[in-house]
């Protein structure tokens, strides 16, 4: 990848819409527990999108973070998937989902601790082995402080990234709402996590929901509602920052509006990049390309 890219979630809902836009859309992300079990006929028709438009595949439901090991019969579904399909990438969560039997069935945050960084390294590490390549994993949105935490978000970050040699795939709206709901500055998370790792980025909208008690409002990533302004601010700070190729990619998983306001979305992503890129120099003086090659290598 040699520049900026903007892309978009493939969503069957949204399929006419994204092929009359493909001038507009360099790459879309296809969710690749959708595909799973799907018969050899709709592999054939994902296989060949991915031959017209880069796709990148979104996993999850794996629980890479997770206490236990991942389930390699999981993996197994996953490598064929991605044999059939040949994306250019795929991807996972900093999260947890199962435990002791037990299904959630919903991404949730880890104690953020030595051991769930040696976990998840050693679970990215099977991935690798079983898939052939090692995910990009993505940080989550949580409501609640995951307890018997020793660490930080980002050094816990960060300790994955150094532990496993995966890359990021940095969820802004994830960060955005985590910095609302907990009171930190999403620049400091920017400033303590390797940027030079990132992958891909995640843009979205959310909602605001009330505490049960009624004394507390908390902001919910819940991909139903358009992209808000401090998100392309993000966008254009992590831009301004960060040397390599940058894709972003909008999720939208309900409560579709027209494409056009969609589309709307790219183009202020696009906008956001470039406004980043033209910060750049003057502010955030150019990585060594050879930090972000470096960073890179060895993975599989």
């Amino acid at each position: 990848m040699t520049r900026d890219r903007v892309g978009i979630g493939w969503r069957p809902e949204l399929a006419a819409g994204i092929f009359d836009a493909l001038d507009r859309i360099d790459v879309l992300e296809v969710l690749a527990d959708d595909y799973l079990g799907a018969g050899r006929r709709a592999r054939r028709a994902l296989n060949t999108m991915a031959r017209q438009v880069p796709v990148q595949l979104h996993s999850i439901a794996l629980g890479m973070a997770g206490a236990e090991a991942v389930d390699p019969r999981r993996l197994d579904r996953l490598a064929r998937l991605v044999n059939d399909v040949e994306p250019e990438a795929w991807s996972e969560h900093l999260a947890f989902m199962r435990a002791g039997g037990i299904e959630i069935g919903h991404l949730a945050a880890p104690p953020r601790t030595e051991a769930s960084i040696e976990g998840a390294a050693r679970n990215l590490r099977k991935a690798a082995d079983i898939v052939g390549t090692m995910p990009a994993m993505e940080n989550i949105a949580t409501l609640i402080e995951p307890p018997c935490s020793t660490l930080g978000e980002p050094a816990w970050i960060a300790g994955i990234l150094a532990a496993s040699g995966c890359g990021l795939l940095l969820d802004v709206h994830n960060l955005h709402a985590n910095a609302t709901n907990f009171g930190f500055d999403p620049l400091d998370f920017l400033a303590r996590i390797p940027l030079a790792r990132i992958d891909c980025i995640h843009i979205a909208g959310g909602s605001w929901i009330t505490a049960p008690s009624g004394d507390k409002r908390y902001l919910l990533d819940d991909h139903l509602h358009d992209v808000e302004q401090p998100i392309y601010d993000l966008v254009a700070e992590i831009a301004a920052r960060a040397a390599q190729p940058l894709t972003v990619v909008l999720e939208r998983d309900g409560a579709y509006p027209p494409m056009p306001v969609l589309l709307a979305q790219l183009d202020r992503a696009r906008a956001a990049l470039a406004i980043g890129r033209r910060r750049r120099p003057a502010e955030h003086p150019r990585a060594d390309a050879d930090d972000h090659a470096g960073s890179h290598a060895g993975r599989r």
